[in-house]
């Protein structure tokens, strides 16, 4: 079963950033280029480094 992204351990303004754009779930999360996650305010590469490690978990990775 694969996680509401809410569940996952990253700082608060990283997850407020993504609730900004409406990524809910790691799907959501998985359309997304990291370079444009990385442009989003209070979204660092901490949070992106923990979110890449949960989607290749999952079989998921961000879009290339």
């Amino acid at each position: 079963m694969i996680p509401e992204l809410a569940a996952i351990k990253i700082n608060q303004p990283a997850h407020r950033a993504l609730r900004g754009v409406g990524i809910q779930t790691l799907e959501d999360l998985s359309k997304w280029k990291e370079d444009d996650l990385l442009a989003l305010h209070g979204f660092g590469p901490k949070a992106l480094e923990i979110l890449k490690s949960t989607l290749f978990e999952y079989g998921l990775a961000f879009k290339a």
